[in-house]
């Protein structure tokens, strides 16, 4: 054991054994909050042979600090309930949400805390740990390992999901899984990743809904949740340690965690940096950008949350693919309630919707179509209009035109009269295009500059931005050939209320590479909404006993 290692565990403070540690017995654990810099820490104990079922109940002792908590066995992740209520269960057999069933080894197991916010210090905490010899919960057949599906639709089109959806397996959510894809199915949609906070739990129950469900694809996925930002594991099986900081732990690792299983690492709600209200929500890491493959540039449905975070959002994501990255927009809902959110400012499954160009309806053919910018976000759901950009000269398996010059195509479906349609160059926005009719195509003549161009499209309707593309990039075929940007000539007003990108300076170009915006301030009813919400959040979290 490591000096490191010895004083960290000599840091948790008074054990105290309530009988001897055999099946059918209590272990109460009791210490002190490490206050050495790290955000996790680790409680182990011992699980005796014979031991049928492992009950955990934790407690932060306090109304102002806030703990969150996992298990980790002799094998690894066991499960992950964060701020979790109830007590943590797990059986062979059966396990409470958020946790994981399987064989109960002998040996050390380990609780993972988080320091989610510590105010108080000195801050501890209280655990009891329940041996059982004879299991409380009753087995669960429908649970099996995850197995991707055969797809579901075998044409080559566009498909439209959610990317960011939770169930109750998620802590702070509740619905089944059923009833999620019973929402998604009522608004017309065809995947929906479930994006549970750093667990994997869900995915045992994939094949059981899944059967049910014949009509939507159930994507895995893993929100990483770290008190830096949060991360997507687009397509992820495997639990990612997601403890920044622990054992040197740092977010590339993160990533190449993600990208090791062929997953894709995506960033969520990036401008959501709202403080206490929403800890770890807006992101701070510094990832190397060069492993960031899509960019969730609306949460929530526009209309809800647009004007506070779409602008900052869509600007740190210009930033990535200026400085030459090609990174996809994604949107996403988190939703919490499976639709049935009463509040005016809920954001239901699909709101926003995106489309992803895929080869069939499976799971690699959804990852593939993100992984190769073939997105398009419908800021407020699957009824909006949609943008398409075609161009003759991209090959296939490429979001990369090679050419001195070419043209790319814009088709636009369904929009109301009075919509606009730019396109934006390397994050500046060209003058406003009328749509005229339900089906319109504007044609895009592309001048190669001497590096790379990135071009998308933006639907505005309103004066306000309503559809946004991925991006096509364009590289000369000769080295060094003619400049021949797009002149931006719309107005500011006009600029700010589209989301364009505004010129600034670079901020740590070798790791996110986003620019030092200042994010527009809640205005005042957001504020009080997020306030009242955070407060009920605050109150369900400090009940004793939980998990």
């Amino acid at each position: 054991m490591t000096a490191r290692c010895a004083s960290r565990l000599a840091a948790l403070g008074t054990l105290l054994v309530a009988g001897v540690a055999h099946a059918d017995s209590t272990v109460l654990l009791e210490g002190e909050v490490p206050d050495d810099g790290v955000a996790y820490f680790e409680i182990p104990f011992e699980v005796p042979t014979g031991t049928a079922e492992i009950e955990i109940r934790h407690d932060d002792l306090s109304e102002a600090n806030i703990l969150d908590w996992g298990l980790l066995s002799p094998e690894g992740f066991r499960g992950y309930g964060g701020g979790n209520t109830e007590p943590a269960i797990t059986g062979l057999q059966s396990a409470s949400r958020s946790y994981l069933p399987g064989p109960i080894t002998a040996g050390t197991w380990r609780i993972y805390v988080g320091e989610a916010q510590i105010v108080e210090r000195p801050a501890r905490y209280r655990v009891e740990v329940i041996l059982r010899d004879v299991a409380a919960l009753a087995p669960e057949p429908e649970r099996a390992p995850y197995a991707p599906v055969a797809a579901l639709d075998t044409d080559a089109r566009w498909y439209a999901g959610d990317f960011h959806v939770h169930s109750r397996e998620s802590g702070d959510a509740s619905p089944t899984l059923d009833e999620v894809l019973d929402f998604a199915e009522s608004r017309g949609l065809e995947f929906v990743m479930l994006s549970e906070h750093n667990t994997t739990s869900q995915l045992e129950r994939y094949a059981d809904v899944q059967a049910r469900h014949p009509g939507v694809l159930l994507v895995p996925g893993i929100e990483v949740t770290t008190y830096e930002g949060h991360a997507m594991s687009m397509g992820g099986t495997r639990w990612i340690d997601h403890r920044l900081g622990f054992s040197g732990r740092t977010i590339d690792q993160v990533a190449a965690d993600v990208h090791a299983e062929g997953a894709l690492f995506s960033i969520n709600h990036p401008a959501l940096d709202i403080g206490d209200l929403c800890i770890g929500c807006g992101w701070r890491a510094m990832a190397s950008a060069e492993g960031i493959d899509a960019f969730e540039v609306q949460t929530g449905a526009y209309s809800v949350t647009g004007r506070l975070f779409f602008r900052s959002a869509t600007s740190m994501w210009e930033d990535l693919v200026l400085a030459g990255h090609h990174v996809a927009a994604v949107g996403g809902s988190d939703d919490h309630r499976a639709g049935t959110g009463t509040g005016r400012f809920d954001s239901p499954i699909g709101s926003p919707t995106t489309m992803v160009f895929a080869s069939e309806l499976s799971v690699a053919a959804l990852l593939e179509g993100v992984r190769l910018g073939r997105t398009v976000v419908k800021l407020e759901g699957p009824d909006d209009p949609m943008i398409e950009l075609r161009a003759a000269e991209l090959p296939e398996g490429s979001d990369t035109i090679v050419a001195d010059e070419t043209s790319i195509v814009v088709r636009v479906t369904g929009a109301t009269e009075g919509a606009t349609l730019r396109i934006v160059r390397d994050g500046v926005q060209g003058a406003p295009i009328d749509i005229v009719g339900a089906m319109f195509e504007h044609e895009e003549r592309v001048i190669a500059g001497p590096g790379e161009s990135a071009l998308r499209a933006q639907l505005v309707i309103g004066g306000q931005p309503r559809v946004v593309t991925s991006h096509v990039f364009v590289r000369p075929r000769t080295p060094g050939g003619p400049d021949a940007g797009l002149s931006p000539d719309a107005s500011a007003a006009e600029l700010d209320d589209a989301g364009a990108s505004d010129a600034g300076p670079i901020v740590a170009p070798s790791a996110c590479g986003c620019r030092a915006h200042a994010h527009p301030r809640p205005s005042g009813w957001l504020v009080c909404v997020l306030v009242a919400l955070a407060g009920a959040q605050r109150a369900r979290r400090r009940r004793t006993g939980a998990a």
